[in-house]
């Protein structure tokens, strides 16, 4: 599988994404509040992950979170890794020897990587009840950045009562990528060289 089918992060949806019911506007206000009380919570987070593409295809890894606009997806013996630097999301395949690289606000991802934006103007809560919180999330001024659904469990003792499980992203081409967590930890120490990258175009090793 190849950079550009990893690269989009865009197959079958989370369990829990069953279809919503409508929520009344402060309802919805609050549990928006909710979300964005946890990612100014969470300063870091590493979690494994599973990703799975629209053809069912399954990669699996290691993903380490850092606010704001850090990210690293390790996909170990795959030999690839997607890290988010602050500024741009980085794309990279060693065995091909390529990078792509794009703005951070040009990614769905951007919404679980700035804390300081209010999720009020672009996302809308599609479930919540006493186990799931389900949040959509889109810029209606550039809908070809796609549109990223993100499923927390509510957990009591987690950052502002909530768990990130994972996320569903669909991009322009209507592809769809499901990405599960799971071992979650918050706010434990990470060392900001996990968000540099050696430049497979620069030689000829492997990372």
């Amino acid at each position: 599988m190849r950079l550009r089918a990893l690269a989009l992060l865009a197959a079958a949806p989370l369990a829990v994404m069953a279809a919503p019911a409508p929520l009344a506007a402060q309802a919805a206000q609050s549990s928006l509040a909710q979300v964005q009380a946890h990612l100014r919570a969470v300063e870091t987070m590493t979690a494994s992950f599973t990703q799975t593409d629209r053809r069912g295809r399954t990669l699996s890894g290691t993903l380490t979170v850092k606010r704001p606009g850090r990210i690293r997806f390790d996909y170990g013996g795959a030999n690839m890794l997607i890290v988010g630097d602050g500024r741009a999301l980085n794309f990279i395949d060693y065995d091909v020897r390529q990078v792509q690289r794009w703005p951070i606000n040009d990614s769905p991802l951007s919404v679980l990587l700035n804390p300081a934006q209010d999720l009020a103007r672009y996302a809308r809560v599609i479930r919540d009840d006493d186990q799931v919180l389900l949040v959509e999330a889109r810029d209606p001024r550039r809908r070809e950045f796609g549109t990223i659904t993100l499923a927390f469990a509510k957990v009591p003792s987690a950052p502002s009562g909530l768990i990130l499980q994972g996320w569903n992203m669909i991009d322009a081409q209507n592809h769809r990528t499901a990405v599960r967590l799971s071992a979650q930890r918050f706010n434990q120490p990470v060392d900001d060289s996990l968000f540099t990258w050696r430049d497979p175009r620069r030689d000829r090793r492997r990372r």
